[in-house]
């Protein structure tokens, strides 16, 4: 590659190559999904970006000055910031204001999206991990959990705010804004025999790929769940709070005239996101999604089904900690190296193959634009 050919970062396209691998782009659903590297940012070897990758679900201008104050190479969105075609690029628009802001710094967007929720392994699995119990490729430390349940996660800066004026003797304010936290605090384990944990249950694409791809066996959209003996909704509901950091709550919507109490579940319908149109029309006891319309949720409850939303984008936050960030530093390692080695002869690039460490790095300001407002009893 001679010094005036333009590309991107050596290491951007080492995550770029280790994305497409673990999730490959033939797996998103292309009729109206728009997945892959979105934005390529020039390599310009005097300013060069550190080794790091910055992972989130949405790219917002607090999630874009994280990364340039990282010196990111490349963040990998897993919502794309580009859905439909561009007839210009201004900063009058925010979105294309902060792709403008990232290629000024020489930051590259990759966005896996749909491929993740098809892939097995991937969000579709691990919402149907936390439904089972069946933690196949993480696992939370007992410490951690049991300090999350003392504390209840971070304090907000409303909840700081009312402490103060309560130890000055003023009146609190009526109410504090809670959001999601964007990291929980994990300890990934290897488990040699997943299968031996969790419920005993079977699962399926509620949309099989096809056709179905060599390399990722059990691929498809969404995810229905049999369980072998039908498990209370409310322990669904404890199950469900632990697997997603114990969450201030999610909107849950039963059939008129019952109660949680009284609710047995022994078949779950998943997909991460935006569910209704996937799951709609399934023959199951629960919908678990990020998100439905009012008049799917009403026309499930009329069939007695049950429905839990997660507010769209914290149905899939947690897989960023929990599962993408080890499997893409693992997947980087095997691409970076064979970069350095391909490329070694390139003078133009000698400094940039120089260092084989790096970091993936998984956003602490991205978050699901809905809080709770729990108000204070004012009694």
């Amino acid at each position: 590659m001679s010094a005036t050919t333009t590309t991107c970062a050596p290491f951007s396209r080492a995550v770029v190559g280790a994305m497409k691998k673990l999730y490959p782009p033939a797996l998103a659903d292309s009729s109206w999904d728009n997945t892959g590297l979105l934005l390529e940012a020039p390599f310009i070897s005097s300013r060069r970006q550190s080794n790091n990758v910055l992972l989130t679900i949405d790219l917002t201008r607090a999630v874009a000055d994280e990364a340039i104050s990282l010196n990111s190479s490349i963040v990998v969105a897993y919502h794309p910031i580009i859905f439909r075609g561009l007839k210009a690029l201004t900063l009058a628009n925010t979105q294309q204001q902060t792709l403008l802001r990232l290629a000024s710094h020489g930051i590259s967007v990759y966005s896996p999206h749909t491929a993740v929720d098809a892939a097995p392994g991937g969000l579709g699995d691990w919402l149907a991990d936390i439904v089972t119990g069946t933690k196949t490729s993480y696992n939370r430390s007992s410490s951690d959990a049991d300090a999350e349940g003392r504390s209840g996660g971070p304090r907000g800066e409303s909840e700081e705010n009312a402490s103060v004026n309560k130890d000055q003797g003023l009146r609190p304010p009526m109410f504090k804004l809670n959001h999601h936290p964007s990291q929980t605090q994990l300890r990934l384990v290897k488990q040699s025999s997943p299968a031996s944990t969790g419920i005993a249950h079977t699962r399926r694409p509620v949309v099989p790929q096809s056709p179905e791809l060599e390399s990722h066996p059990g691929a498809g959209m969404g995810r229905v769940v049999h369980f072998k003996e039908p498990q209370s909704l409310h322990t669904l509901l404890d199950r469900i709070g632990r697997g997603l950091n114990n969450p201030k709550g999610f909107p849950i919507a039963i059939p008129q005239n019952t109660s949680v109490s009284d609710i047995t579940i022994s078949s779950v319908g998943i997909c991460a996101g935006s569910g209704g149109s996937l799951l709609s029309n399934l023959d199951v006891d629960l919908i678990f999604t990020g998100e439905m319309s009012h008049h799917e949720a009403l026309a499930a409850i009329e069939k007695g089904q049950v429905v839990i939303n997660l507010f769209h984008s914290n149905s899939e936050r947690g897989f960023l900690s929990e599962v993408l960030a080890e499997q893409l530093e693992n997947a980087v390692v095997r691409e970076w190296s064979k970069i350095r080695t391909d490329e070694s002869g390139d003078e133009h690039l000698k400094e940039a193959l120089a260092e084989d460490d790096f970091e993936v790095i998984v956003s602490e300001a991205d978050r699901d634009p809905y809080g709770f407002v729990i108000l204070n009893d004012t009694e």
